[in-house]
């Protein structure tokens, strides 16, 4: 049996499931805290953002307390790479090796971030999951 598909997140909510992914479940007034750091944001508008995407499932809410705490419904994981497939085939016309070669061309890239690149495609070119050896994680 197929899972549903992820619901794509809008911007605002992206920036919420950001939160809760660094900070696990939270109260909505920490996340409007959090997000308040970056750009003023109103606590009724954050409590909105987060009922809408409880109704799209992005979101859980624990109803046990007088608070409402909410969690993440969405793997981060999941939902970067649903979010790049749909970028890399809108902006790229689904080509890895495009969006490679832009992002290379348009900013510097350190020594020690080309290194991480090279055994990157080392391991694709030999098979093995990236996710062995120090993979992905290391890129960020």
């Amino acid at each position: 049996m197929s899972k549903a598909p992820i619901a794509k997140p809008t911007e605002s909510e992206l920036e919420i499931l950001q939160v809760l992914w660094q900070h696990g479940p939270t109260t909505v007034r920490f996340v409007n805290d959090e997000l308040s750091q970056k750009r003023e944001v109103g606590y009724t508008t954050t409590l909105k953002l987060l009922q809408l995407m409880l109704d799209k499932g992005l979101v859980l809410r624990d109803d046990d307390s007088r608070t409402h705490v909410y969690r993440a419904a969405v793997r981060q994981e999941e939902t970067q790479g649903m979010l790049l497939d749909r970028f890399v085939e809108a902006a790229f016309g689904g080509s890895a090796m495009k969006l490679v070669m832009q992002a290379l061309g348009n900013r510097r890239t350190s020594k020690e971030e080309l290194r991480q690149i090279r055994t990157l495609l080392n391991e694709i070119e030999n098979d093995k999951p990236a996710t062995e050896k120090g993979g992905p994680d290391e890129l960020a």
